[in-house]
């Protein structure tokens, strides 16, 4: 006679392993969408994982996924999970223990994520409890019930082939027992069926959690409280009405006023904080004589400055896309600063995002008499969440991770040498002015040019100083001045355009700003770090014959 063995089979158990972490997930993210989004496993992860990340990596990723530096982020996180999930299922359906091992060591690095965000309480450590909990009860049931790969096994000995009762075989089973059957206490096909009734609930549980979550999560949105909103009519305006020609309105160059749909977002938050104005407060402490505390309806009720404001990200390389313009209304940010009279020594204001985020700003840059912002609006609309709603900074002539901090709610007033923003921590000079800088937007060298009048147009910048003048090359030739657009003030960008008679072949195009204090852009190459990159704009362009 023949005996029989079972052997798990490895499919099924990646697939219970990977049921599992999706029933995680899912539970994490209901569970954290009642209470602090960025307490959910995966986001806290990704959020830890994002400040643990050496500069390096973070301008790898800012400058190959762009906006999109987040979506990668996740679905890299989401990615790493499934293989982990699969691989704890493989090794559970051989030995439990391994698998119980690869969700505790799951749970610790959640645990360790959720406890170590900025403000977090005991409660952020729930969703990850939950999600672990249930992860390991959808992971034993399924391990249970995994099918087996049956395989017949030769038989060794001669004498299980004598008849029985001739004493070299089992002795038959009594009349009406059935014979015992290795590993088929249950048939294949019921513990088959089992396995799919199981897997099936765990897929809808993930699936329910995730929707679900995701339901009440836009539920605490403050769209509606943003919608709602009635902007004051500003106090002072220089953004009434733009001069002629600023905007040269020619096709392929960036409008003069950035649509807020268009405009770039670099910050460190996976999930948008959602911060309702009825709850939003400022605090401004530290090195003061007078600790101010304002809310909403105060920062409204001050007078109100609109104005044109270009803003830079230093992570920006030459010809890069994170710079925009755009139309801003706020508070003046030298004024509070003025009110609660800062002690003598403080040259630095740290700000605090509501996701603990942190920027040092110069305190004589924001003092100077530029138009310093606590803005509530941008392009005649309140602030979209992902630029800062309900109110951030915006401070002219300083690349953003210095100057703008979206969703603050904290302004200490302290000294660079006491203490150290986000970025300075990992690298970045703590203080950085903007360079003066061009950019070429057209033409861009992907498609081949005709002979004859051409434009070559693009932006320059120098934030505070103004541009004075651009001028543009070609093949090395000599620098020819272009035409500038107007300007309403010295803290936007300036379009330019220069006419070029094209002939057949293959140019190369460069250009180089002046600004108003007579320096001249560099032509010498720096990467983004430590404050910013350097060098001329080109472009490689192909005229037909």
């Amino acid at each position: 006679m023949t005996a029989e063995h079972d052997r798990p089979r490895p499919f099924y158990g990646a697939l219970a392993g990977l049921l599992a972490g999706a029933v995680a997930v899912g539970v994490g993210q209901l569970v954290a969408s009642l209470g602090a989004q960025d307490s959910s496993p995966v986001i806290a992860v990704g959020e830890a994982a994002i400040g643990l990340a050496p500069p390096a990596v973070k301008d790898f990723a800012i400058s190959t996924f762009g906006a999109d530096d987040k979506v990668a982020l996740l679905t890299g996180i989401y990615t790493l999970l499934a293989l982990y999930a699969a691989g704890i299922g493989v090794l559970g359906a051989r030995r439990r223990g391994y698998a119980l091992g690869g969700l505790a060591a799951f749970a610790a690095i959640g645990l360790a994520a959720a406890g170590t965000r900025p403000g977090s309480t005991a409660g952020y450590l729930t969703p990850t409890l939950i999600a672990a909990a249930a992860s390991t009860v959808t992971l034993i049931l399924l391990l249970r019930t995994i099918p087996a790969r049956r395989r017949a096994l030769a038989a060794e000995t001669a004498p299980e082939q004598l008849p029985p009762g001739s004493g070299g075989g089992p002795e038959p089973p009594p009349p009406g027992r059935p014979a015992d059957l290795p590993h088929e206490v249950v048939p294949p096909q019921d513990t088959r069926r089992t396995f799919l009734t199981v897997s099936a609930a765990a897929a809808a549980t993930a699936v329910v959690g995730t929707l679900g979550g995701r339901v009440l999560a836009e539920r605490g949105a403050v769209t509606r409280e943003r919608s709602a909103l009635r902007l004051p009519r500003p106090s002072v305006r220089s953004a009434d009405q733009l001069p002629p020609g600023s905007d040269l309105r020619i096709p392929g160059l960036g409008p003069f006023v950035t649509p807020d749909s268009l405009f770039y977002r670099v910050d460190t938050a996976i999930v948008l904080p959602q911060v309702d104005p009825a709850s939003w407060t400022l605090r401004i402490h530290g090195m003061v004589e007078r600790e101010i505390e304002i809310n909403f309806d105060d920062l409204l009720h001050r007078p109100l400055t609109e104005t044109y404001v270009t803003l830079t990200c230093v992570s920006d390389p030459v010809e890069g896309p994170y710079i925009g313009n755009a139309r801003w209304l706020g508070a003046s940010l030298a004024d509070l600063i003025r009110e609660a009279r800062p002690r003598a020594g403080a040259d630095q204001i740290l700000s605090t995002s509501t996701d603990g985020y942190t920027c040092g700003t110069p305190v004589e840059t924001v003092l100077d008499g530029r138009n310093a912002l606590l803005a509530v609006a941008m392009n005649g609309q309140p602030l979209p969440v992902e630029h800062g709603f309900p109110a951030r900074m915006v401070v002219p002539g300083l690349y953003g991770y210095v100057s703008a901090t979206k969703w603050v709610t904290d302004i200490k007033l302290t000294t660079f040498r006491a203490e150290t923003a986000y970025w300075a921590q990992r690298g970045w000079s703590q203080q950085a002015t903007i360079k003066t800088e061009s950019r070429i937007d057209v033409p861009t060298g992907s498609k081949t040019l005709r002979p004859g009048r051409t434009p070559i147009a693009g932006v320059a910048w120098a934030q505070h100083r103004g541009i004075d003048a651009v001028h543009v090359q070609v093949d090395q030739g000599p620098w020819q001045e272009a035409t500038l657009a107007a300007v309403p003030g010295i803290d936007t960008w300036r379009q330019w355009v220069w006419y070029w008679d094209a002939t057949p072949g293959t140019h190369l195009i460069q250009a180089r700003a002046t600004d108003r204090t007579g320096y001249t852009q560099t032509a010498v190459a720096t990467p983004t770090p430590p404050n910013g990159a350097t060098g001329y704009p080109q472009v490689q362009v192909q005229v037909s014959r």
